[in-house]
């Protein structure tokens, strides 16, 4: 069995112990580029870590961040954009479980992955990247991815933390944040992982948070990360991302990426003139031990299969793929396609696909799947292919469409693939537009004219205006979706398998409605997040906007009902049980989303969240009992005046349905909640005192003695309900000594 890095502290500590201060501080930056530094005499061996997360990036020449090298030829699976639409854990952990595999192979000691930032705008230049703008759907997702590579005994690395959500000045820019929107949404996910799957590391963001470095700050990695949640491994800086190396090391930051540099001898001379303790170096060289010992123990001589796993990324890539729009053509859904249809495929991205985007995540594919190569086979007739524009904006842009329009007037259907190019989505920038390029904008409108019968395929990294595709009767959403995609949508065009992919995000009408949108990307190196715990569908909803596609949209080839909901309060939390049934005449997949919503908060809150899903495959006519069970702690708020969670008692609401706006049955449920923690006394107002039976009893006791009252009147308590009670004392002619002592007795 796999062992982990918190299985050999105790000889960790036994090694590092018998070092030197050099050599220990030598252990906290890194030998190169991707290497851990080993010391032979000592046991310790060099560990390697290697970009991810949808596949092994391991570089054969040099190093550098941004996939400028070559690197070994791995399986491309689809990129966390893809993966969240399944809103299934199963299909990540196959995938982690695969790459765990390859890892070790490869002689990986980490792979750095998942980024589960929240995707805060549209524009954000690593969306694609990153699973969601929900963080309980990222979280699920990628607790899941972890636990499959983890197995294996390779490490993963939880990434950007935190709150680094664009890449306009990643390396300067604070996210200047308050407490709730922090924990509910930018740290819910992280929270998560850690309490559930451990990951080996956790690497720490380039950007400040509310001022402070995430490298040096001592709040996040040790206070939060730490203490609070329990963590056990070791923080990894981001490559580059030290600003004072002094300052990280006694923050909490394990090891400073890339190395060697200057960062070991500033720890010396900060230990031998006093600014810096040795423990503090001491309690990260013992972590990148423990690691170097994980490795050692879990290291073997193994081989992969890269066939098998390319058979995974296509499989995987299928359940991605979001079936936005299927509308009727001839009195029939213009998908699946008949074998026998005769089609016309138009788009450079047939031929040429767009399956991940660029920058430090750039796998070199093992192969790559085109689209139009699948349709053909799959076809009976011949399928005819134009490209209709070029990637790159050279060619003649008028012929190219002209040719494209022909085939699809000649044709009786046209398949059309549209995207963005590849140089407009990578690690490094933010987007200015969400617009697709208007010469496929134009190709469009031209096909449409000649054949209405058109089915558009789209392959992006984040959201894009579709206010001009959804002219199309039919819209297949592919996203990004590694080396297996070409394959993947022709089998969901031809109906060989249901398309269940849902919207890890929503779509909106305008770039403008989106919540952070005036928020974005800030300025003078600060953002703030004035939309609060309103990000994505939360904002949406609760402005009630209208949308282009809401979060969780997602269509079938057959229909699914969501009946007799029952919800049940446990001690975890709650249970929801819910019959779910195909109705329609073929087999096919769905997922349940279910929602959340507590109408009367003390806090503001979005009318629903997602809380838990499940997916699941159904023949035909089916029926299924399936039971989903919500956590208690995420139905928690964050309470700023205790630093605390918190979850509310009342009745909530639960929604079960096929998107955040599509809500099949609705049921309600009485949650106890948490007993208060926070200390009463004369700054508490008089509302704060009778909402808890101890602060009624005594507040009343005092109302009986000065002014014989044995409840007060709701009037009353509006009008002075939310004064601080030593004011209001000499009002009611309360003895404030007595009172202060009834409430430290309760």
């Amino acid at each position: 069995m796999a062992t982990n890095p918190i299985d050999h502290r105790d000889r960790a500590r036994e090694i590092v112990a018998g070092l030197d201060l050099d050599q220990k501080a030598a252990l906290t930056t890194g030998a190169g580029f991707w290497d851990t530094v080993g010391i032979d005499g000592a046991g310790i061996v060099a560990v390697t870590l290697t970009d991810g997360p949808h596949g092994i990036r391991k570089q054969t020449e040099g190093g550098d961040a941004l996939g400028l090298n070559n690197s070994v030829v791995a399986v491309c699976f689809p990129p966390a954009v893809a993966m969240a639409a399944t809103f299934d854990p199963a299909v990540a952990e196959e995938v982690g479980d695969a790459l765990g595999r390859a890892c070790l192979a490869e002689k990986v000691g980490v792979l750095l992955g998942p980024g589960i930032n929240i995707k805060r705008s549209p524009l954000g230049g690593r969306n694609f990247e990153y699973y969601s703008e929900d963080p309980i759907l990222a979280g699920a997702m990628a607790a899941a991815f972890v636990r499959g590579v983890q197995r294996h005994g390779v490490g993963t690395s939880l990434k950007h933390f935190a709150a680094n959500n664009q890449e306009t000045e990643r390396f300067r820019i604070s996210s200047d944040i308050d407490p709730r929107p922090l924990h509910e949404i930018y740290l819910r996910a992280f929270e998560h992982v850690v309490r559930t799957a451990q990951p080996w590391s956790v690497m720490a963001a380039y950007n400040k948070i509310n001022g402070v470095y995430a490298t040096q700050n001592t709040w996040l990695l040790t206070d939060t990360l730490r203490q609070r949640w329990g963590f056990e491994g070791f923080v990894v800086s981001d490559w580059g991302a030290v600003d004072d190396r002094v300052a990280a090391a006694a923050a909490g930051l394990d090891l400073q990426m890339p190395g060697p540099g200057q960062g070991p001898a500033e720890l010396v001379v900060a230990v031998r003139e006093g600014r810096l303790s040795e423990t503090a170096v001491d309690a990260c060289a013992e972590r990148v031990v423990s690691l170097a010992l994980a490795a050692q123990a879990n290291s073997v001589d193994t081989t992969y299969d890269h066939e098998a796993q390319h058979e995974l990324a296509v499989t995987a890539a299928r359940r991605c793929l979001v079936l936005l729009a299927n509308e009727p053509v001839d009195g029939t859904p213009l998908l699946p396609l008949a074998p026998t249809t005769r089609v016309a495929v138009i788009g450079e991205f047939a031929r040429t696909p767009r399956y991940q985007g660029g920058g430090s995540s750039k796998v070199n594919p093992t192969r790559v799947d085109a689209a139009v190569d699948a349709i053909a086979a799959l076809a009976l007739p011949d399928v005819v292919f134009e490209p209709g524009f070029t990637v790159d904006g050279t060619g003649d842009e008028s012929a190219l469409r002209a040719a494209a329009v022909a085939r699809a007037a000649a044709a009786e259907v046209a398949v059309v693939f549209l995207g963005v190019p590849a140089g407009d989505e990578s690690e490094g920038f933010d987007r200015t537009d969400w617009r697709l390029p208007q010469v496929q904008l134009d190709l469009l409108v031209a096909v449409l004219a000649a054949n209405p019968a058109t089915v558009v395929v789209l392959s992006h990294g984040a959201v894009v205006d579709l206010a001009e595709v959804v002219a199309a009767p039919a819209v297949l959403d592919g996203l990004l979706l590694g080396e297996g995609g070409g394959a993947a949508v022709a089998d969901i065009l031809y109906g060989l398998d249901d398309p269940s992919g849902r919207l890890a995000e929503t779509i909106p009408l305008r770039l403008a409605d989106n919540p952070a949108h005036l928020d974005f990307p800030g300025e003078q190196l600060h953002v703030r997040y004035g939309e609060g715990v309103f990000v994505g569908y939360r904002g949406y909803d609760a402005r009630g906007l209208a949308v282009r596609f809401p979060f969780g949209h997602g269509l079938s080839y057959t229909t699914t009902t969501f009946t007799e909901v029952a919800a049940t309060t446990t001690a975890a939390g709650i249970d929801v049980a819910i019959t779910v049934t195909n109705t329609g005449d073929r087999d096919g997949r769905t997922v349940v989303q279910v929602y959340t919503g507590l109408d009367e908060s003390v806090v503001a809150r979005p009318p629903r969240e997602l809380k838990g899903m499940a997916a699941l495959a159904l023949s035909a006519g089916e029926s299924r009992r399936v039971t989903i069970s919500l956590a208690r702690p995420d139905l928690a708020y964050w309470d700023r005046e205790i630093d605390d969670w918190v979850v509310e008692g009342g009745r909530y609401r639960i929604d079960v349905g096929h998107s955040s706006r599509d809500i099949d049955a609705t049921v309600s449920v009485e949650v106890a909640g948490d007993t208060s923690t926070k200390p009463l006394g004369l700054d508490s107002t008089l509302s704060e005192l009778l909402a808890v039976p101890h602060g009624r009893a005594a507040i009343l006791g005092q109302l009986q003695k000065s002014l014989g009252l044995t409840e007060i009147d709701p009037t009353l308590e509006q009008l002075i309900g939310s004064i601080p009670l030593r004011r209001v004392v000499p009002m009611l002619g309360l003895d404030a000594a007595e009172l202060t002592a009834a409430l430290a007795d309760a």
